[in-house]
């Protein structure tokens, strides 16, 4: 019998079940909170979740919202979004999201001028928060 690896089990993203969502939260230094969503958003949690990042953010000023594991993403989960930005707005934070392709899917519905703010992935995020930008590489000229 194998023993499980423990970095691994740490690391591992929590299930969520069938029609549910499960979040976890951490410190980025030196001052970001990621809160990490897997599963589904919708009408049945999207107010406990949206109570969950709106009780972290009162306690940081840059929240980074990872919804990439986000399988389903209901209308009432985008009022959340809404809910956040506003909050974060008034108290002079700053907050960024990471959709999934179902948050996507439903922010060029209902943000088709992209007024949240949206990353591909956690290093975007961290350094978009951080006013930082991001290298990108390019080709050389007549390449």
């Amino acid at each position: 019998m194998t023993t499980p690896d423990p970095v691994a089990l740490a690391t591992s993203p929590p299930r969520a079940a069938p029609g549910r969502a499960a979040h976890t939260v951490r410190r980025l230094p030196p001052e970001a909170t990621v809160i990490a969503v897997f599963g589904e958003l919708d009408a049945a949690n999207a107010r406990q979740f949206s109570n969950y990042a709106l009780q972290h953010l009162a306690h940081t000023d840059q929240l980074i919202v990872d919804l990439s594991e986000v399988e389903f993403f209901g209308t009432e989960a985008f009022s959340m979004l809404h809910t956040i930005s506003v909050t974060a707005a008034g108290k002079d934070a700053r907050w960024i999201m990471i959709p999934s392709a179902a948050v996507r899917t439903l922010l060029q519905i209902c943000d088709p001028d992209g007024a949240l703010p949206t990353a591909t992935h956690l290093t975007e995020a961290v350094a978009r928060l951080q006013g930082h930008p991001l290298l990108q590489l390019v080709p050389k000229f007549g390449e």
